[in-house]
């Protein structure tokens, strides 16, 4: 019973419910190494799609547990109002897991999501250690620099949301010797973006809760920056571009009409900027918000990588 016990303990200390993003940011990637194989086979290696969903998904365990073990010992999670979608895990500040445990496997998980990202740039291309120090750069200074700058929603979707989908392609296909030029299909830059800007809305609706805790706490982000209300139009704004962007590639024939398959959860999205809009200070209110915005992140990115599977078939 006690491991079992622990073990729950650890999953919400990871936060584990939230990892499946970055493994639908890797599907979206593994899908178009199908549609753009390297040669003429569409053949998958098994063993590196698998590695590329380890490192990711240590990679946002990582960031996970390094943003805990910040707002443990700014006292941020003392004053926090925890929600099922934001707030942290609450596993620090009950005193179910140690500050020091939590800090350590951060660090490994990181150091085994570098060594993977090193891996592939040796086997695929050395651009794979650009993303991967961007995204290291990302895990390590989110809180402490980021977050305090207006930058953390930028670098959160760089490198959980963009720079996986490019990342995967590239080491599911890429050579060493291949000209940079070469890397990457025009679909695959385009499909990118929506998951980039989805997950910078993700954490930008996630705040809204935080504010006040976030604000003493010394956090800089876009909702202190600009207000709950601005940052209601900013995270509207997101969802009409992301839509718009996936509207728009049938119609430049960048992509098939099976993309809009990615259109199914914009209900889902209006709805989630409506209450933004209007309630975004009521907390009983965002609550049911915040879960309709992770149904659109979570729904359209696998959509989109089941639109390029389609075309696959």
């Amino acid at each position: 019973m006690e491991k079992v016990n622990t073990f729950k303990i650890w999953m919400a200390q990871i936060r584990a419910n939230f990892i499946i993003l970055a493994v639908f940011l890797v599907i979206i990637g593994l899908a178009f190494s199908l549609k753009y194989p390297p040669g003429s086979g569409t053949s998958l290696n098994i063993f590196h799609a698998f590695l590329l969903v380890i490192g990711v998904a240590l990679s946002h365990i990582s960031v996970n547990l390094f943003n805990e073990y910040s707002d443990f010992k700014t006292k941020i999670d003392y004053y926090t109002r925890r929600t099922p979608f934001s707030g942290g895990s609450g596993m620090l500040t009950t005193g179910k897991t140690r500050p020091e445990n939590v800090r350590q496997v951060g660090i490994t998980a990181l150091v085994i999501a570098a060594a993977i990202g090193c891996y592939f740039a040796i086997v695929s291309h050395w651009i794979i250690i650009l993303f991967s120090l961007i995204g290291g750069f990302s895990v390590l200074f989110y809180t402490n620099f980021l977050a305090k700058n207006v930058l953390g929603e930028l670098f959160a979707g760089l490198s959980l949301g963009t720079l996986v989908v490019l990342g995967t392609y590239i080491s599911m296909t890429a050579s060493p010797g291949m000209p940079v030029g070469q890397l990457l299909p025009v679909e695959v830059i385009w499909i990118s973006i929506p998951p980039g800007i989805l997950t910078s809305l993700l954490l930008l609706i996630n705040q809204f809760p935080d504010f006040e805790a976030d604000k003493e706490g010394g956090r800089k982000h876009l909702v202190i920056r600009f207000g709950i209300k601005k940052a209601s139009y900013i995270y509207t704004s997101g969802m009409f571009i992301t839509f718009g962007i996936i509207v728009l590639m049938p119609i430049i024939n960048i992509s098939s009409f099976w993309i809009y398959l990615a259109l199914i959860p914009l209900p889902l999205a209006i709805k989630a900027c409506l209450t933004a809009i209007r309630h975004g200070d009521d907390l009983s209110r965002m609550i049911p918000a915040l879960g309709n915005n992770v149904l659109t992140v979570l729904g359209t990115d696998l959509l989109l990588a089941v639109a390029v599977f389609i075309d696959v078939i």
